[in-house]
């Protein structure tokens, strides 16, 4: 089954970020998407919504209102630029607050929230699997200069690690980005990158050459690390 969820927010720009996102989520069906939460409470009288992401701060009615106006609200996670709502957030038992911009890490520590909440009730919803590029166009949102941007997968070259941040590499740009290379491992395709060093993800498609202790791309030598030549020997089926 499917989680029908409707996205309520006034930011056109907030609106697309949550579609994107969710697009990675097979177990999600978005059946609306609202300007404002007067919007929000008709949709919710006309169907049945499973989750709503809902803002706070929006014009006419907020997001804390609307759930306060409801008998039998659906789950709701709040999202917000404004850190002092989240104690009114969670008084109205949200399945979890998030702060604009949203990291898509963050996002998905949410999504795993709302799954647990869902198997609790007796409902089989499973999480989802890390989808190929080879199938389809996948987005990440990487925060850079305290902003947002958006990044298509395939377009990756390597990521490498910075200590407490990471660069990603891609075919005209390079990006910074604070976070552990660890978790954008979580993030990307596994079927299409790899790690073959503490310090470096490599898309399998734009590797150029390889051999025992490096791989060629896009021009460079990236190392293979001893701790990952067993799997870069399976993937790559080397043979030495």
């Amino acid at each position: 089954m499917k989680l029908k969820t409707i996205l309520a927010d006034d930011e056109p720009h907030a609106l697309e970020v949550l579609v994107n996102y969710l697009e990675n989520f097979p177990e999600i069906e978005i059946i609306g998407k609202c300007e404002n939460a007067i919007q929000a409470f008709h949709t919710l009288q006309q169907q049945k919504v499973d989750l709503i992401f809902l803002d706070i701060k929006m014009p006419g009615l907020s997001g804390t209102d609307l759930i306060r106006s409801l008998k039998n609200p659906p789950k709701v996670i709040f999202t917000t630029a404004y850190q002092d709502y989240a104690l009114d957030g969670f008084d109205l038992n949200a399945v979890d607050y998030l702060l604009k911009p949203i990291p898509f890490d963050r996002f998905l520590r949410a999504m795993e929230k709302v799954f647990t909440v869902f198997q609790v009730g007796n409902r089989q919803v499973n999480i989802v699997e890390k989808p190929s590029v080879s199938n389809k166009d996948v987005f990440l949102y990487l925060k850079v200069d305290r902003k947002m941007v958006k990044v298509n997968v395939i377009e990756i070259y390597w990521v490498e690690s910075l200590r407490d941040y990471i660069k990603v590499v891609l075919k005209d740009r390079v990006l910074i980005s604070k976070q552990k290379i660890s978790m954008l491992e979580e993030l990307l395709p596994e079927d299409d990158f790899i790690r073959i060093h503490r310090s470096f993800i490599v898309c399998i498609q734009k590797i150029e050459g390889y051999h025992a202790h490096a791989v060629d791309i896009a021009g460079k030598e990236l190392p293979i690390g001893r701790n990952y030549k067993s799997d870069c020997q399976r993937r790559f089926k080397m043979v030495y």
